[in-house]
């Protein structure tokens, strides 16, 4: 359908002239004085207006065009209108637009710079209403800072607003990037420890030899270069919560240590003897098969039974499908933002090769993919090439989805091993995932490093 143009002119030729000039791109709306003017713009709320100052019952003076121009604000902000003057009332036009007023034009009536100065227009009174709907959306979708609307998310909506209320140990699951910090602080801030200290540690990040230090703390004189006493994370989040990123990597060492602190909420440091009471909750997260881990002995049993009381699962973007166009609208809204960008949408065809990308590296990799488009963006739409991903395909008939999904997924896999001479870190590192993620999917897609075969082979005895 033809967008709405309302114009109101009293001089019916002007009425005529423009509206057979911009039928074929606008459905005009046609107004005489400011009553007809103000009663067609409430039936079909027009995104632009053409209105001349020189409105009856006083056409030769502007007050009766700046009172249409201040009703029809009133009634809408966000309207673009679009001042008619002559040369000769140029200063009253500049007055329309310094009372909120798009921009001006003066007669005679220019029909192609006029439907420039509509389409630039009617162009930034949509993406205005886009906004707004992001904005609305994001309101009504945003949960504590997690986004998403899909069943698969309501459901771990409604798991933290019932764990939130307790002080029961929870474990979150799932793959890199796919937001468990989110999920732990959703869990505190709903919790009645919101007003305490948030604590996160990534087990995985810091060497073992200082990640007893971390946890715990240390007493002066406890190893070299220890010169004070510093508490350590558990001690920080005292009166509230402890977030332990990545559990999977705890060595088995301080898997004790921890679990006489889950088991009696006391502590003692590297170096020191006195026992401490420490009140922290605790929430673990991990992207690793705790279970596998038990049965190859790298994870405690009854550790894992002690930070699994709730166990919380978070769904990897690639199961939410339906939630990628909101959370890439979202970064895009943020990010063009944050660069002074106005105006940058997602082209239909960016949209479908991000509903067929596979997304190892889930909302994180998203979040990168559309900061890198509004930097290399060079028009105000956002191309599947800005985003660094492929033309999507016609799917192969009789081919489901999840096949389809699964053979971009071993295909980007294969690629990125491939570059990086089948070396897990570099690969692991490009596809935005972490190694144990990057093992998972290896073997859940069944790809092996070229040789692998022959070199396990067990040789056969000799005849």
């Amino acid at each position: 359908m033809k967008p709405p143009l309302l114009i109101v002119d009293d001089d019916e030729g002007i009425r005529s002239q423009l509206k057979w000039a911009l039928a074929d791109e606008y459905e005009p709306l046609l107004a005489a004085d400011r009553a007809a003017a103000l009663e067609l713009f409430r039936q079909h709320h027009p995104a632009v207006v053409l209105l001349d100052l020189g409105l009856p019952p006083r056409p030769a003076d502007p007050d009766e065009g700046l009172a249409t121009l201040s009703e029809l604000l009133a009634f809408d902000q966000a309207v673009k209108v679009i001042i008619v003057s002559g040369q000769s009332e140029k200063t009253n036009a500049l007055r329309a637009v310094g009372a909120g007023a798009y921009d001006f034009f003066t007669k005679p009536v220019n029909d192609e710079e006029l439907k420039v100065i509509l389409r630039r227009a009617f162009h930034l009174a949509r993406l205005e209403s886009e906004y707004r709907q992001m904005e609305q959306l994001l309101s009504r979708e945003t949960f504590e800072g997690m986004l998403g609307s899909s069943p698969a998310m309501q459901a771990v909506y409604n798991t933290i607003r019932r764990v939130a209320t307790t002080d029961a140990p929870v474990l979150i699951l799932g793959e890199s990037g796919s937001g468990k910090e989110l999920a732990a602080r959703a869990i505190h801030r709903r919790s009645s420890r919101r007003d305490g200290p948030f604590v996160p540690i990534n087990c995985g990040a810091i060497p073992e030899n200082l990640l007893e230090s971390e946890l715990f703390g240390h007493e002066r004189g406890a190893f070299t270069g220890a010169h004070t006493q510093r508490r350590g994370r558990i001690e920080l989040a005292a009166g509230g919560t402890l977030f332990l990123d990545e559990i999977g990597e705890l060595p088995l060492t301080l898997q004790v240590k921890l679990l006489r602190y889950l088991q009696e909420q006391t502590i003692e440091r590297v170096g020191g003897r006195a026992t401490i009471q420490v009140d922290a909750r605790v929430i673990a997260a991990t992207n690793t098969d705790l279970k596998k881990a038990m049965q190859e002995n790298r994870f405690r049993e009854d550790l894992y039974y002690r930070v699994a009381v709730v166990v919380l699962e978070i769904p990897a973007l690639r199961q939410r499908p339906e939630d990628i166009p909101l959370l890439g609208r979202a970064f895009l809204q943020q990010f063009a933002r944050e660069s002074k960008r106005p105006g940058l949408t997602l082209s239909q065809a960016a949209l479908r090769a991000m509903q067929a990308h596979t997304w190892p590296g889930n909302v994180r990799e998203l979040e990168n993919r559309i900061r890198r488009a509004v930097i290399m963006a060079e028009t105000r739409t956002v191309s599947p090439a800005d985003l660094e991903l492929a033309e999507p395909t016609a799917p192969t008939p009789g081919r489901s989805l999840r096949v389809a999904r699964e053979a971009a997924e071993r295909e980007a896999v294969t690629a990125a091993l491939r570059r990086n001479n089948w070396k897990i870190a570099p690969a692991a590192a490009e596809l935005e995932i972490s190694r144990p993620t990057l093992y998972e999917l290896m073997e859940k897609l069944g790809i092996q490093k070229p040789g692998a075969e022959d070199e396990t082979e067990t040789p056969d005895a000799p005849a």
